[in-house]
């Protein structure tokens, strides 16, 4: 039988460092197990901290054996883990802010739950961060089922940035908002096949928007209100990464990052009830007119 798991506090967990791992969970302990493995399998970034914090309806995720055995060995290697909870739910913004206000880490990276991350994934990121200069880099997550499905016509929305990315203003009724139609399925997988790096190389592209594996400069991302618009929302919603993005981007800019080495589990999603998207509220908000 396995030991008691120890959770970490807050007060210990929460100390500089170059970077923290931001992963909130509900009712998967099989794919939080792996998306720990994958963070456990990464080299290059040295003591980096992850913070999991739970909502799940039963017992919490990282009480089952196997990711708590991650937990152990990621603590064995030197990665401070703090595992805490967040009830009653809020929504997910809320829980994003809740996992930002425990890290004061230089750069802080907002992980899901169903993403594995393959080895010199991190150290290309904080690489690209800290050569950019911008607010924010991500991995956009490939679908490996969709491997085989190749869509050519998406292809012509990937544009690489020429030079630091640059702040931008990306809205709905702009060309700059369907550079998403890059990312779906496994055409980005399929971009970069085509390009043929050499190893060790990556480029800088732009984007609308990245879910799943999103690494912020920290500063950047408080500085441009964070999560704290959850607030202003509905419990059931969901874009609350597309809204901090967007508010990040027209401060700090952003930028993609190929290769990705973020793989998407396929999961059923335990975002069941989305009502609202909130980077709709939030933009309604942002672009009001302002009282003389």
């Amino acid at each position: 039988m396995n030991r008691p798991l120890d959770l970490g506090t807050p007060g210990e967990f929460r100390q500089p460092r170059q970077l923290d791992v931001l992963i909130p969970t509900r009712n998967r302990p099989a794919e939080l197990a792996v998306t720990l493995s994958g963070l456990a399998a990464q080299e290059g970034v040295p003591g980096f901290g992850v913070v999991v914090s739970d909502q799940s309806d039963g017992e919490p995720a990282y009480a089952h054996p196997a990711p708590g055995t991650m937990v152990r060995a990621l603590r064995h290697q030197g990665h401070p883990v703090l595992l805490t909870r967040r009830l009653p739910r809020r929504g997910l913004a809320e829980h994003r802010a809740y996992l930002l206000d425990r890290s004061v880490a230089r750069y802080v990276l907002c992980l899901d739950d169903d993403v594995w991350l393959e080895p010199g994934t991190l150290a290309r990121l904080v690489t690209a961060i800290g050569e950019l200069g911008c607010g924010f880099v991500g991995n956009a997550v490939h679908g490996l089922s969709y491997a085989d499905d190749v869509r050519p016509e998406t292809h012509g929305h990937y544009e690489e940035w020429d030079g630091p990315p640059v702040p931008e203003r990306v809205r709905p009724d702009t060309p700059q908002w369907h550079r998403a139609s890059i990312h779906p399925a496994a055409n980005l997988l399929h971009v970069t096949q085509k390009l043929d790096l050499p190893p060790g190389a990556w480029r800088a592209y732009k984007v609308s928007w990245i879910g799943g594996c999103v690494l912020y400069d920290r500063a950047a991302l408080v500085d441009s209100g964070g999560f704290d618009f959850w607030r202003r929302l509905q419990e059931k919603h969901q874009g609350e990464d597309v809204a901090a993005q967007l508010a990040v981007m027209a401060r700090h800019g952003g930028a993609g990052v190929l290769p990705s080495g973020a793989y998407h589990l396929e999961s059923p999603t335990t975002v069941t009830e989305r009502d609202v998207e909130a980077w709709e509220i939030v933009l309604v908000e942002s672009d009001a007119p302002q009282p003389a």
